[in-house]
């Protein structure tokens, strides 16, 4: 038995909120709007199984900058989420939210998810990074993973796969709409 097959697996999980919540708006997944979505189920199924030593979930924080009642709301509505995710046990990494002419854009979020895969294949945290993204701007940071020796699992969706994290990727998992109805948080009534 090798080395590596002696000792336990150490997964992280990088989750790309924005992302993630892009493609999950998608027609083509249909998760309705104000469905709770339940990621400690996600990440057990993401893993297949093994230990998670880390998760963590990236996003920009929403600001009220108009000071309306709909920012107010969609601002104490992501830190309810945030609050909850934390109670849940993921690390939450924070970017910032540009508001530029009526568009909403993210920023640091992608530089933040790629610091902490490097850092993480250079202080040995994990064996397995599983990332739950499609940008490929995250793939200069993949590849150094993997010259550190640590694997990379990506998840996408069946849709619209990243086929450049794919190609980089020791292994890749697409979800279908039918993958993530078992997330949906069930209605008691």
């Amino acid at each position: 038995m090798s080395k590596r097959e002696n000792k336990k697996e150490r997964i992280a999980v990088y989750i790309d909120g924005n992302n993630f919540y892009g493609y999950l708006k998608d027609e083509k997944i249909g998760f309705p709007k104000g469905t709770k979505f339940r990621f400690n189920d996600f990440v057990n199924f993401i893993s297949r199984g093994r230990v998670v030593g880390s998760k963590r979930y990236y996003v920009g924080v929403a600001r009220n900058i108009d000071g309306s009642k709909k920012s107010e709301t969609i601002v104490r509505g992501q830190q309810k989420f945030l609050a909850n995710l934390e109670n849940e046990g993921f690390v939450i990494k924070r970017g910032r939210v540009m508001y530029d002419g009526g568009k909403i854009r993210e920023k640091g979020t992608d530089v933040k998810i790629a610091v902490d895969l490097v850092i993480g294949a250079v202080d040995n945290l994990y064996d397995t990074a599983i990332l739950v993204s499609s940008d490929t701007d995250l793939i200069p940071a993949v590849q150094y993973l993997r010259y550190k020796g640590k694997r990379l699992e990506y998840v996408g969706f069946s849709h619209a796969p990243s086929f450049g994290v794919q190609k980089n990727a020791d292994l890749s998992m697409l979800l279908t709409p039918d993958d993530i109805e078992n997330f949906k948080e069930k209605k008691l009534f």
